[in-house]
């Protein structure tokens, strides 16, 4: 089993996750929830469950969820699907507009409470706002490392310039910052430029990728006339001038593929983790869940990563 250590902390985890975004009861679920208008809700507790089952038996041992997938509804399958197993749950603190950082102590409380655990193995703050006092948070983070609620502190959506003072808040409480989770894929190269990657590795922080198979646009599955259902088709992945362009890409991946029996989208995922990212494709099944987790099987060359990196270019911007 693959496994790394999370940024400079000392919890190690699998270099491949499983996004539980739209995971949870239907009737939980807002009707017009973002990721259920999107991507549509998973299928099934059963799936949900066969989704973790395959994934643990894998390797892929860490769960991302959020207090805002589905208004909790994540939080509560997870925590009632891994009741009992060696796993490691990651979520996240929702900060709402207008509120600020002094929510934080109650939200990790809600959270825990929905996941049925006395601790979170990662806690992040789901995105930056104007609101949001980037040290206070911490100092709450912080707070919540000292008593046993989360083990590592993490961040998600945080430019280069929020992560450091999030390290520097963090350094002075003797905390390191573990992780900072943005879109990622060779179709969203953008924090190879913006800073990010070169902060992650100058502050030592893992970087934990989203959106790795860029909505599914990695998959293959959407090729010629067939596109996605949902809000998803509206993005720029699937409009008609980029369809070439992409299908290039795919092609790519499943010539590079074909030497080790391996998906176009098994591919784009070990991609990722040859750059040192931690990837969470979402799953809405089983099926889903053990196919992402065959990227733990194989390895890239340097050459092919190079021509990779080479054919998406475009998407370094």
């Amino acid at each position: 089993m693959e496994t790394m250590v999370l940024g400079r902390t000392n919890v190690r985890v699998p270099r491949l996750g499983l996004g539980a975004m739209t995971w949870g009861d239907a009737d939980e679920i807002p009707r017009f929830n973002p990721a259920r208008l999107a991507y549509g809700l998973a299928d099934g507790k059963e799936e949900e469950l066969r989704a973790v089952e395959a994934s643990l038996a894998a390797g892929a041992t860490l769960i991302d969820t959020a207090a805002m997938y589905g208004k909790g509804a994540s939080e509560r399958r997870v925590g009632e699907l891994v009741r009992g197993k060696d796993v490691l749950v990651a979520t996240k603190f929702p900060l709402g507009f207008f509120s600020g950082a002094g929510r934080l102590p109650a939200d990790l409380e809600s959270s825990l409470a929905r996941l049925g655990r006395d601790s979170v193995d990662l806690y992040q703050i789901h995105y930056p706002s104007l609101w949001l006092s980037i040290p206070r948070a911490m100092n709450l983070m912080a707070d919540a490392v000292k008593s046993g609620k989360i083990r590592a502190v993490g961040v998600s959506n945080f430019s280069a310039e929020q992560m450091r003072l999030a390290h520097r808040v963090l350094a002075e409480r003797g905390i390191p910052l573990a992780s900072n989770q943005v879109q990622y894929s060779l179709l969203h190269r953008k924090p190879e430029v913006d800073g990010v990657v070169d902060a992650c590795r100058e502050l030592g922080v893992t970087l934990i990728a989203y959106m790795p198979l860029a909505s599914g646009a990695l998959t293959g599955k959407y090729a010629g006339e067939t596109r996605p259902s949902g809000f998803r088709k509206r993005m720029g992945f699937f409009k008609a001038k980029n369809q070439a362009a992409v299908a290039r890409v795919v092609d790519l991946l499943r010539e590079i593929g074909a030497r080790a029996d391996r998906s176009p989208a098994q591919v784009a995922l070990r991609w990722l983790i040859e750059k040192g990212a931690l990837p969470i494709p979402g799953a809405k099944n089983g099926r889903q869940a053990a196919h992402n987790a065959g990227a733990l099987t194989f390895a890239l060359t340097a050459a092919e990563v190079a021509a990779l990196d080479d054919a998406t270019l475009a998407w370094r911007r």
